[in-house]
C-alpha cells in the first residue's frame, strides 16, 4: 500500500460532522479499550468539537476526504484555566503513522493557540516512541513521569509530562521555590530540560505538618460549605494545593463532577476539608484542593485521602500538585508514600504570578511497568521516579520486620509504617562484608533473615552472631563513632537498611518515635554487650 506524503493531507479544525471520522481514528489507534471513552461517544465528541473550551483539529487525506488523524487542545482546565493548554492525545491512523502526520497536527495545533496560552502540557503515552518524539521535536521539554497513571483496557500504561512556554510565561514566573532535597535532582533536570537554570532553595530542616487524630470525619454538606469557603478567605487562602476543580465552584458543580469532599471537625468547628476525584475506570484519584485553619488536620485530611484509596481496593493510582514554595507539604505527602513524579515550572497563574508545580504520586498496585520506550531525556527523568516508586514495593516485607523487632518495640502502627518507609531492603552473600572495623557508621540494618558474624579484634575469632529479628551497626549510629568491629554474613543475608542520614532526620522530625527506639537501642545493647563478655571470656 502506498501511504500518502505530508503533502497530500490537509489540516483543518473539526466540524461536527466529523465526529465519526474522529472516533474512528481512535478506535483503529487504540483498540475499545481507551481509557477516554468519551472519544468513542459521538454526543461527547461533538461537544468537544463545539465547545470554546476545546480545540480539536483533524488530518484528513486529500485524495479520499479520509480523517487519518486527530490532536485536541484543552483550553480550560478548570482550576488552571488561566493561559494553560493541555495537548490532548495524538492519535493517527496505523499504517499513516512515520509519514510527517502526527507532527502536522502538533505544529499546526501550537500555531493556533500559542497567542492564547502561556503553558502548554502533554502527557504522552511510552508504549512506543512517536508521542514522546512529536512533542520534544516540537519544542516540548521532559519534566516528569507518571508510572501506571492510565488504564487501557485490562493494563495500564505510564506516560511522560513535557511543557512548553510561550509568551511571557516565564517573565511572570516566581523564583527561588523552596523545595525539599528529595524534589532537587527531579526539579534540577526538569529545570535544565526547559533550558532554564535552577533557582530552588532547599529546605533540608522542612518538618511534616503534624500527626494528630483527635477529629472526627464526615462527608461535605452544606452546612459545612459556607464555613470552608470562610477559611479558604482567611489565613490559607494561599493554596500549596493544586487541581481542577475549586470548592467556590458550588457544592452543585463538585457534585456534577462526581467530586468527594470530606472535612475533618473538632467538636463543632470545622477544621479543614480535602477534595478528590475518583475516576472509577480509571482506578485512579486526583487531589484538587485542601483546606485547612489547624496545621494538625492537613496529615489527618491527606492520610485519610490515601487510606480510603489503599484499603478499597479500587484505586492503583493518586495524584496530587503541590505548590513548589510549600516544603512542609511535600515534607508530609512523601511521609504518606507519595513520591515526586514531575516538576513544571510557572504551570499555575495565582493573582499576579506564575507559580511552578510538584507532582507527587502514590502507585499501589505493583511496579511492573511492561516494556517502555523513551527517548534519552524522558529515560533521565523517569530514572529519578521508577526507583523510589520501587522501593514502596518492598514496604510489605519491611513492615512485618520492623513490627518484630525488638529495637521497634513499643511503637504504634502509624509509627512503624513512618520508620518503614524509610527503610530499603539489601542482600549480602556468604562471607560478603557488611562494613568493617573503622568504616563510618553510614547505616543501619536489621537482618530479616541469615546470620552475620561480628568479629572485634580483627583476627578472625568471634564475638558473636546477629541473626534474625535483632539490629546491627547501631552502635556506631548511636555514638557517631567509626565501627569498631567488622561485620561478615556467614550465609546468605537479606536486611533492612536505614541510612544514617534518615535515622538522623526521623529522630529530629519525630521525637515521639526516636525517645522509643534509644530507648529500645540502649536495651539491646547492654544484651550485646553481655553476650560479647561471656565470648571473650570462654
Amino acid at each position: 500500500m502506498n501511504h500518502p506524503c505530508p503533502d497530500s493531507i490537509t489540516i483543518r479544525e473539526a466540524t461536527i460532522d466529523d465526529a465519526d471520522g474522529v472516533r474512528d481514528v481512535f478506535v483503529a489507534s487504540y483498540g475499545s479499550g481507551y481509557t477516554y471513552p468519551e472519544f468513542y461517544e459521538l454526543d461527547e465528541l461533538r461537544k468537544m468539537i463545539l465547545g470554546e473550551g476545546t480545540l480539536m483539529l483533524v488530518a484528513v487525506d486529500k485524495a479520499t476526504n479520509e480523517i487519518v488523524g486527530t490532536g485536541s487542545v484543552l483550553l480550560e482546565i478548570g482550576a488552571y484555566s488561566d493561559l494553560l493548554g493541555e495537548f490532548g492525545r495524538l492519535a493517527v491512523r496505523p499504517e499513516f503513522r512515520g509519514q510527517g502526520v502526527g507532527n502536522s497536527l502538533m505544529r499546526e495545533r501550537l500555531d493556533r493557540v500559542r497567542p492564547r496560552l502561556h503553558v502548554g502540557l502533554v502527557d504522552a503515552r511510552v508504549t512506543h516512541p512517536h508521542s514522546l518524539s512529536i512533542a520534544q521535536n516540537n519544542g516540548f521539554a521532559a519534566v516528569g513521569f507518571s508510572p501506571l497513571k492510565d488504564r487501557f483496557a485490562t493494563t495500564r500504561e505510564s506516560c511522560g509530562q513535557l511543557v512548553q512556554f510561550f509568551g511571557s510565561a516565564l517573565a511572570l514566573r516566581r523564583n527561588n521555590p523552596h523545595i525539599i532535597p528529595e524534589v532537587h535532582a527531579l526539579a534540577a533536570l526538569a529545570m535544565a530540560n526547559s533550558g532554564l537554570r535552577l533557582d530552588a532553595i532547599v529546605e533540608d530542616e522542612a518538618d511534616p505538618f503534624p500527626h494528630d487524630h483527635d477529629f472526627e470525619l464526615e462527608e461535605l454538606t452544606t452546612e459545612g460549605y459556607a464555613p470552608l469557603l470562610r477559611i479558604q478567605r482567611g489565613r490559607t487562602r494561599h493554596r500549596k494545593v493544586y487541581g481542577p476543580m475549586r470548592l467556590h465552584y458550588g457544592k452543585f458543580m463538585l457534585e456534577a463532577h462526581h467530586a468527594q469532599y470530606i472535612i475533618a471537625r473538632r467538636g463543632d468547628r470545622i477544621a479543614g476539608g480535602v477534595g478528590y476525584l475518583q475516576n472509577e475506570m480509571e482506578q485512579a484519584v486526583r487531589i484538587f484542593e485542601l483546606i485547612t485553619s489547624d496545621d494538625a488536620a492537613v496529615q489527618y485530611l491527606l492520610s485519610e485521602v490515601e487510606r480510603r484509596c489503599r484499603e478499597g481496593g479500587e484505586t492503583a493510582y493518586i495524584e496530587i500538585d503541590v505548590l513548589a514554595d510549600a516544603p512542609r507539604m511535600q515534607r508530609t505527602l512523601l511521609e504518606l508514600g507519595f513520591v515526586p513524579s514531575a516538576y513544571v515550572p510557572a504551570m499555575v497563574f495565582e493573582k499576579v504570578e506564575r507559580l511552578d508545580i510538584v507532582r507527587m504520586v502514590r502507585v499501589l498496585v505493583p511496579m511492573e511497568l511492561g516494556e517502555i520506550q523513551l527517548t534519552p531525556e524522558m529515560r533521565e527523568v523517569a530514572r529519578l521516579i521508577v526507583a523510589p516508586l520501587e522501593l514502596q514495593q518492598n514496604l510489605p516485607r519491611i513492615r512485618p520486620a520492623v513490627r518484630g523487632c525488638g529495637m521497634f518495640a513499643g511503637l504504634t502502627e502509624e509509627q512503624l509504617a513512618h520508620v518503614a518507609r524509610l527503610c530499603t531492603v539489601r542482600r549480602f552473600v556468604t562471607d560478603e562484608v557488611v562494613f568493617g572495623a573503622g568504616a563510618a557508621p553510614d547505616a543501619l540494618y536489621l537482618v530479616l533473615d541469615g546470620v552475620v558474624e561480628i568479629d572485634v579484634d580483627g583476627g578472625g575469632q568471634s564475638v558473636g552472631f546477629v541473626g534474625a529479628g535483632e539490629a546491627l551497626g547501631e552502635i556506631g549510629l548511636l555514638a557517631d563513632t567509626p565501627h569498631s568491629a567488622t561485620a561478615t554474613a556467614r550465609s546468605d543475608v537479606e536486611a533492612v537498611r536505614m541510612d544514617a542520614k534518615d535515622f538522623t532526620r526521623l529522630v529530629r522530625r519525630r521525637p515521639d518515635i526516636g525517645l522509643v527506639i534509644y530507648r529500645n537501642l540502649a536495651s539491646g545493647l547492654g544484651r550485646k554487650l553481655a553476650r560479647t563478655a561471656i565470648a571473650q571470656q570462654s
